[in-house]
């Protein structure tokens, strides 16, 4: 057989090699090429099973709130109507329910629950701004007839607000609201004792900041004034107690509520949570174990939809207020509406107009209307007013504070 000059063999390393070893080179470059191509192959591949894994598992963590939708389903024709394309509401309901891992040492479990904290959130079009309204859970209101959970429809009836999850789940609650406010609720998601807890610790626990120091033995929640970072089990505390933090009203628990859920805001909102995967797949996790929502929302595809837009909008735009109340005139330890202020602030959010807050309602000159709720303005003031041309009247405020608000000042 014929051999070429420096082959080493038949043919020497191959058909087409060159005598001084280049095509052996290029040939072991090709292989490990190859070997690398397979490489970043089985990489791409495991990736992305792990990445399925992953979605699969948070995905499947969300509970579909079936049964409301088909008693909201029941009620369609009564139920009001969206008003401006792409706005959004979303009921959010804080479940007191001792049943499930970890809720019972909150109480006994008597087989009901009530919304401890229910917030209308409403999401403006172009996702300009998000205002949170909370719903005191004493206020007195109409709750429809609804369907119980032993399976029996009740009667309507005027009873405290939180009477609606505890005679008929999210559903009820829901049309109580629709029927309180006008306004379309569009989703709903329910979060128990637990679920709160687990979100808290998922981002490393939130900073708040303690005008006072607080002792509250039944919530065991002992903590120093100043700047204090709350886990899972003290932030539950600190936005459950009532009787012993503040002036031991509702109204104080409620401002509590939002002022946590605004740092809250901000602490998810930072870069370190959201572009930090080792830290973000915790708090999803946690989020979605915690939820119970309607089937539109029970995704990963569909919360995405929802939250999208969310992060571009400034803590400042992120608001928090209550429901305009007073003392319920039958009984100081209910609460009711005061009109008309209440009636204008749901206007506002069912035509998605500009909600105003400050954590102190200006004064003014003009006459106003007041109660517990604080003075409002019912009349413009002004130079347009003086040259007597009948000025555009000016937007109602209303007390309250957004996520940029630490609460120190």
């Amino acid at each position: 057989m014929r051999e070429t000059a420096g082959s080493g063999g038949p043919l020497g390393p191959g058909a087409g090699a060159s005598a001084d070893g280049r095509g052996l080179l290029r040939r072991r470059r090709r292989r490990w090429l190859g070997c690398g191509a397979a490489a970043v192959g089985v990489l791409v591949l495991g990736t992305g099973v792990a990445g399925w894994v992953v979605y699969a598992k948070l995905d499947g963590n969300i509970t579909p709130d079936d049964a409301a939708a088909a008693e909201l389903a029941r009620y369609a024709a009564e139920r009001p109507t969206s008003l401006v394309k792409d706005a959004q509401n979303i009921l959010l309901i804080g479940s007191d329910s001792r049943s499930g891992d970890g809720n019972r040492k909150y109480g006994r479990d008597s087989g009901t629950e009530r919304s401890d904290t229910t917030i209308l959130l409403h999401l403006a079009a172009g996702r300009r701004s998000a205002t949170a309204v909370s719903v005191p859970r004493d206020l007195m209101v109409d709750v429809p007839g609804c369907l119980g959970p032993d399976g029996k429809r009740t009667r309507p009836v005027f009873t405290m607000f939180n009477h609606a999850f505890q005679s008929g789940g999210s559903a009820c609650t829901i049309r109580t609201v629709e029927k309180l406010t006008g306004v379309r609720v569009d989703h709903h998601v329910v979060v128990d004792f637990s679920g709160f807890k687990d979100m808290v610790d998922a981002v490393d626990g939130v900073q708040v900041c303690l005008r006072e120091p607080i002792d509250d033995k039944d919530a065991k929640l002992r903590l120093p004034a100043g700047k204090v970072t709350l886990d899972g089990e003290q932030a539950l505390g600190y936005v459950r107690a009532r009787k012993t933090l503040g002036d031991g009203s509702d109204t104080d628990r409620m401002d509590r509520q939002q002022r946590f859920l605004g740092a809250l805001v901000n602490k998810v909102q930072s870069n370190d949570v959201l572009l930090n995967p080792v830290k973000l797949y915790p708090v999803l996790d946690a989020a979605t174990s915690s939820l119970t929502t309607d089937p539109a929302l029970a995704s990963l595809r569909g919360l995405y939809e929802l939250v999208r837009g969310l992060r571009d909008i400034p803590t400042e735009h992120v608001q928090f207020l209550t429901v305009p109340r007073e003392s319920y005139v039958r009984d100081p330890n209910r609460d009711q509406l005061v009109e008309p202020e209440a009636e204008k602030l749901f206007e506002r959010l069912r035509t998605d107009a500009p909600v105003v807050i400050s954590q102190k309602i200006p004064t003014s000159p003009a006459p106003v209307e007041s109660g517990d709720y604080g003075p409002f303005v019912t009349r413009a003031v002004g130079p347009a007013a003086s040259a007597g041309v009948s000025p555009t009247p000016p937007a109602p405020t209303f007390r309250g504070n957004t996520a940029a608000e630490d609460g120190c000042g």
